[in-house]
């Protein structure tokens, strides 16, 4: 293979790299939107971030389509295989991402028609936990380091904690005040967003391991600690 060829190779597969990147960058940028929405209960920024979610979409669409010129191209193998489908796999996790934000702007929307209800501050500390992850899982794919990525993983537990926490919160309020159920039912399932959000981040951090490495992170290696899932589904 010629210098010449090398290079558009290495282009075509930054490219998709590029494209990645910005749908991560874009989705945490999202859910900060969607919380600001939340506490502000600003119904147009609620409605912009249900509109925004069409930008991950597309941007989906072109990680879609510089794979495929990659894959009839170069036709990958071992290790830059391993990176296209990872980068794939990680385009649909991140508009996972970008779906829960938008969700969590419905709730808005639906909360802001009804009497004003204080949010709870423990989904306060979720989001910013999430955005973190998000945010630490991206850097980590950008510097292919797969310590950072390991050190996102494992904090999943964290993040089920504060989930457990601000389901029990949120059920001892309902209880107390019969009147907000409606509202505060919305709030449970914001926590479960939130919750959810984590959980794609860790997803993430398993491809970037494996991108790296070549290893598949075991699930059965991180704990996890959301009690809640039994008790509470998501529609």
């Amino acid at each position: 293979m010629n210098d010449h060829i090398v290079k558009a190779y290495d282009n075509e597969l930054k490219d998709l790299r590029s494209i990645v990147s910005r749908m991560g960058g874009l989705a945490e940028e999202q859910l900060v939107a969607a919380m600001k929405a939340l506490r502000e209960l600003d119904a147009d920024g609620a409605w912009h971030v249900r509109s925004s979610d069409r930008a991950l979409d597309q941007l989906e669409l072109e990680a879609e389509r510089a794979a495929i010129v990659v894959f009839a191209r170069r036709a990958p193998v071992a290790d830059d295989l391993r990176e296209v489908v990872a980068a794939l796999k990680m385009t649909g996790i991140i508009e996972r991402i970008g779906d829960y934000a938008k969700n969590i702007s419905k709730r808005t929307l639906a909360i802001n028609e009804a009497a004003p209800v204080v949010m709870p501050l423990l989904l306060d500390q979720m989001a910013d936990e999430a955005r973190r992850m998000i945010q630490d899982v991206m850097d980590a794919y950008v510097h292919r380091d797969a310590d950072s990525a390991m050190e996102v993983w494992e904090r999943d537990e964290a993040l089920d904690n504060l989930h457990n926490a601000a389901y029990r919160q949120i059920l001892a309020r309902m209880m107390e005040n019969p009147n907000q159920i409606g509202a505060l039912t919305h709030f449970l399932m914001i926590a479960k967003n939130l919750e959810r959000i984590g959980d794609q981040a860790t997803n993430i951090a398993e491809q970037v391991y494996y991108t790296i490495t070549g290893v598949m992170l075991e699930d059965a290696r991180r704990p996890k600690r959301d009690f809640t899932s039994t008790e509470l589904v998501e529609e």
